[in-house]
């Protein structure tokens, strides 16, 4: 972002896959904050002159020769320090403690005893209580730097939380940013507030306005277009851009034949009767599914569905006499689980079509105005824009779509079919006044077929999987616990309307271990 404020924060990610959720927490307090990755964290610090800073946690070891190092600046230069996991290990290291392997580890759910006040507990935790927290480390603490001293401690950690007053530094082992620590949030903003005194007057609107001159100075006068699916993301990419470059934009909807029921018709109808955009809709459909048909590797579906993107994006840019940029709604959690956020070294977990998806060689430039952002944040947005509120509530779809709900071989019964499950799926659930309470439902085609009996005839149909899950972000999801007459009924009619389904299942694997999608 250009013109950064003079009230930030600076996080330093040595790998966390939930870097990005302390970002996160730190904005919900009202400050602004910036990640970069260990590797440039000293020049990001010259450039930032932050007020305040946090390191993250990370997968590596300090014990390692060669392990990542915060810059020793930053411990000089008289401004605060939150350490976070690997933050709190690497923060005693450098500053005279020692940290050990093959101690007791913990993961997962702990509890902090608090053994003494301090301003990080401030009006939250106070000395003798007992609180839960999250915790996932395998080295651990084993002595503290001169200066510090001990504020809480759990089971596999006697230095569970440290400090050092004088120098206003402060350090975790637990992960303060995640919803399993549930004061989390409240800690981090004692640390921007009363500790480093940050006011907490950066908003959306100032993020709109950041977002804005970013891309002026990034497109200049340049054409784009976009990527439009008609969900949020890449809606409220569309109106940012259109308000930072007006008439150089025009909006592209792809319909790879993979989208819902009428999607393509609907989306179509929806933005052209709420906003005088230039919008282009392209049948590839045949295209799509010609290439995916037979294709059975869920990160070849992935890559397949990107580089074909990017040909229909770059022939309708010739037609339109060229464009310079590709626009699209790439959020943060695509970003984090395809590729590092910052080319730090967290570990990829899936490509995102429209992040690990893309080809290389590519002859346009990105502009992701919203790649910093969770869907909650996207949301809000999209309501400083005027964004129609029934926009703003549509569940998550992804860009590769029903591929990635459609595990084994894609065919086109096998994609008419499960389109026809899905459409039923979320039918029920309006009907039934739930929608809003779930954060994203859809029905997945399994590659099993088994034996049922119909009207006295044997059946061997296809398996019909219903996810539905509640999150904020979509870093972490838990399945939604319906009512078991609810999915009876829903399962009742799957069978009944739909030709190829004979029996159904519902998923209630959490994030983690799981991801929302099947693949």
């Amino acid at each position: 972002m250009t013109n950064t404020p003079s009230e930030n924060v600076l996080i330093i990610d040595f790998g966390s896959q939930v870097t990005q959720l302390i970002a996160r927490r730190v904005r919900e307090a009202g400050v602004y904050s910036e990640i970069v990755p260990f590797q440039s964290a000293e020049e990001a610090f010259r450039r930032l002159q932050p007020k305040a800073v946090i390191l993250s946690g990370g997968p590596a070891s300090t014990t390692e020769i060669g392990s990542p190092r915060a810059p020793q600046a930053i411990f000089e230069a008289g401004v605060p320090v939150l350490g976070i996991c690997y933050g709190e290990q690497t923060m005693c290291a450098q500053l005279g403690g020692s940290v050990e392997g093959g101690h007791h580890r913990e993961f997962g759910r702990a509890f902090l005893d608090i053994q003494d006040d301090s301003p990080l507990f401030e009006g939250l935790w106070a000395k003798g209580t007992r609180h839960q927290v999250w915790m996932s480390h395998g080295d651990r603490v084993t002595a503290i730097p001169s200066g510090f001293r001990v504020i809480g401690t759990s089971t596999g950690a006697p230095f569970a939380a440290i400090a050092d007053e004088a120098r206003r530094f402060y350090a975790v082992q637990f992960h303060p940013e995640v919803v399993h620590t549930p004061d989390g949030g409240r800690l981090l903003a004692n640390f921007v507030h009363k500790i480093a005194g940050l006011k907490g007057d950066w908003t959306m609107a100032a993020y709109r306005e950041q977002a804005v001159a970013e891309i002026r100075r990034q497109v200049g006068t340049d054409k784009v277009i976009c990527a439009l699916s008609g969900g949020v993301d890449s809606s409220v990419a569309a109106l940012l851009i259109h308000e930072a470059v007006g008439d150089q934009l025009t909006c592209i909807l792809v319909d790879h034949g993979l989208m819902r029921k009428d999607e393509a018709k609907n989306v179509v109808a929806m933005f052209r009767e709420h906003y005088n955009l230039p919008l282009i809709l392209v049948d590839a459909s045949d295209r799509f599914i010609s290439a995916l048909e037979g294709e059975v590797d869920p990160e070849k579906k992935r890559k397949t569905i990107g580089r074909l993107f990017i040909e229909v994006f770059e022939e309708e840019a010739k037609k339109l006499g060229g464009a310079d940029f590709l626009a699209q709604g790439t959020l943060y959690p695509d970003v984090i689980e395809s590729v590092s956020f910052t080319g730090g070294p967290s570990v990829t977990i899936k490509s995102h079509h429209n992040v690990g998806g893309l080809p290389e060689r590519m002859n346009m430039k990105l502009v992701e105005p919203l790649r910093e952002l969770f869907k909650d944040e996207v949301r809000e947005l999209g309501r400083e824009l005027g964004l129609p509120e029934h926009f703003i509530g549509r569940h998550p779809f992804p860009g590769p779509g029903l591929a990635i709900r459609c595990p084994g071989g894609i065919t086109r019964e096998k994609l008419d079919i499960l389109r026809e499950a899905d459409a039923i799926y979320l039918d029920e659930i309006r009907k039934a006044g739930l929608y809003d309470a779930i954060w994203q439902a859809f029905a997945v085609l399994l590659p099993v077929q088994t034996v049922g009996v119909m009207g006295d005839s044997r059946t061997y149909e296809f398996v019909c999987a219903l996810r539905a899950v509640t999150s904020v972000d979509g870093m972490t999801a838990d399945f939604f616990h319906y009512d078991m007459g609810f999915l009876g009924a829903t399962a009742t009619r799957l069978i009944n309307e739909v030709r190829g389904i004979n029996r159904v299942v519902y998923d209630v694997t959490s994030k983690p271990p799981g991801t929302i999608e099947w693949e």
